[in-house]
């Protein structure tokens, strides 16, 4: 039986995680082995319903221990411990058996699934492809938490390691988490070297090694909280531009999408940003990138104007804000204030939405486009790729105008700094590295004096030389029509030209003050 579903369980090598990454449905507890977490446990139960209401079913097959019914009390007990409404044993290595309907019943109500530990092979030996899986999946969707530890972490895995010390052997798992491989046991039992030879094979995949007495918690469907004794290592493989990647962390979060699309970039034949980037030039209509910190009249007043007065239709894209998003933003107030007569508000979290006819009708009209303030990856969550991503280029090919502040002046630059998801700290952000692209060759931060940044993006220009760095004070920004750059409103741009070396003492970029002029691809002074 074993040889005859082995060919069922194998990974096909050509076979690429999904992308994008879309939400897991339900929490997850991944658990490296060893002594659970007190607070992994605690979290699992408050996450099934709390211990008033969850409803747990317990899934020993992987161990052989599973067989005895003497063992079964052994397997419920620290759950019984914890007082939890209802926990059921569940348990076969009947396949017949596990697509019996009778067989899946607790989980019509339960609320969360546990997989011991032993031989994670024996899981999908007993429930791959059956009744059961079905059922296990759908309470996932449903929301319901799935928990693992040792096998029962690796099988939670769409590819799941089996065996191997620096060769890793692999076969499907269940797959309540894509596009990652979790290892476990990681330190203690010496398994990087497994793990990273694994990603080099599938660059297109991200590795976790998770730590004996440690644990992942996924919630919010990608944000994942370390909690143990432990560390957890993020691998992921070289690309022709980046070395590969085994990040140690001992507490902290990690963000799936960000990891997902580290992976997938770096796997991709054209590295970004390219070693030879077009040169900075907007050819049709013109860009109004602001720094934050609240625009003046004069900005307000300069985008309707670019936009052809205030009768046109401006279309202020608020999706970079937290949720709940403003039904009435701050930046679509200031517009009507400044005389703008019809503003729509943009937003949707839904790609799909993002993708249609319907959702970017307005775009169609529009000759003003504004994003607002908040976090970047938002933007680039919702509308990558998609019909709204490109209706917002064509609102710029007809001549109409893009502007934005703060999280909306990065967005429209090639490179988008200060991208991931879990702060705005970290400069180049692996994954979320790529704006929107309306200014090409260049790296845009803002509120870039008053939040003293000048350093970082020295070290952005070591790391990528090859880019115009463009650093907006807050209340100012740059007007752009084909190549050249004027600065508006009450402060400065700092421009970074790695070909010019500084003197001794000198600063590293140059100042353009409210009123001058920038040839971005002289990368001068205008007089």
């Amino acid at each position: 039986m074993r040889a005859a579903l082995l060919a069922l369980f194998l990974i096909v090598p050509a076979q690429a995680a999904d992308y994008p990454p879309e939400l897991v449905p339900g929490p997850l507890v991944i658990v490296g082995g060893g002594s659970m977490p007190d607070a992994a446990r605690s979290e699992f139960i408050k996450l099934a319903g709390g211990a008033d209401h969850a409803k747990i079913v317990v899934i020993p097959t992987a161990s052989t221990m599973a067989d005895d019914a003497k063992e079964a009390e052994n397997f419920l007990k620290d759950w019984r411990e914890a007082k939890v409404e209802n926990v059921t044993l569940l348990h076969t290595r009947d396949r017949k058996t596990a697509n019996d309907l009778a067989f899946c019943k607790p989980f019509a109500d339960a609320t969360a699934i546990w997989f011991s530990g032993g031989d994670q092979r024996k899981l999908t030996a007993a429930y791959a492809g059956t009744e059961t899986e079905k059922a296990m999946l759908a309470l996932h969707r449903r929301g319901g938490v799935i928990g693992g530890t040792s096998a029962g972490a690796a099988v939670l895995s769409e590819t799941m390691i089996v065996g191997g010390t620096t060769d890793a052997k692999t076969e499907k798992g269940f797959g309540f988490l894509t596009g990652v491989v979790i290892d476990q046991h990681f330190t203690e039992r010496k398994r990087l070297p497994r793990l990273t030879g694994l990603i080099e094979k599938y660059p297109e995949w991200a590795g976790l090694g998770i730590d004996e007495g440690t644990a992942l918690i996924l919630t919010q469907g990608r944000f994942f909280k370390i909690v143990g004794s432990g560390t957890v290592t993020t691998v992921l493989a070289k690309s022709p531009t980046k070395p590969a990647l085994a990040e140690v962390q001992k507490s902290g979060a990690i963000d799936l999408f960000q990891i997902r699309r580290a992976a997938h970039f770096r796997a991709l034949k054209d590295q970004f940003p390219p070693t030879h980037p077009a040169e900075p030039n907007v050819p049709e209509g013109a860009l109004l990138i602001v720094g934050g910190g609240g625009a003046g009249p004069e900005i307000w007043k300069t985008f309707l104007e670019l936009a052809g007065g205030p009768e046109s239709t401006i279309v202020v894209v608020s999706s970079a804000n937290e949720d709940p998003v403003p039904r009435d933003p701050g930046e679509a107030v200031a517009l009507r204030k400044f005389g703008a007569k019809t503003v729509k508000i943009l937003h949707t979290r839904d790609r799909k939405e993002a993708d249609t006819e319907a959702f970017t009708a307005v775009l169609k009209e529009a000759k003003g486009v504004w994003f607002s303030g908040g976090r970047h990856w938002r933007f680039v969550d919702s509308y990558e790729g998609t019909l709204s991503e490109k209706r917002f280029r064509e609102v710029l090919e007809r001549g109409g105008v893009i502007g934005g502040s703060s999280a909306g002046a990065s967005i429209q630059a090639e490179f988008m700094p200060r991208g991931h998801p879990l702060g705005n700290t970290v400069v180049a952000a692996e994954g979320y590295e790529r704006g929107f692209g309306y200014l090409p060759g260049c790296a845009v931060d803002q509120h870039f004096f008053a939040r003293k940044r000048t350093a970082d993006m020295t070290g952005l220009m070591k790391q990528y030389p090859q880019l115009l760095g463009i650093g907006i004070d807050e209340g100012t920004g740059i007007m752009v029509k084909g190549s050249t750059a004027e600065v508006i409103g009450k402060s400065k741009v700092a421009f970074y030209d790695t070909r010019v070396k500084p003197k001794s003492g000198e600063n590293d970029y140059l100042e353009v003050s409210s009123g001058e002029k920038y040839d971005l691809k002289a990368r001068k002074k205008l007089d």
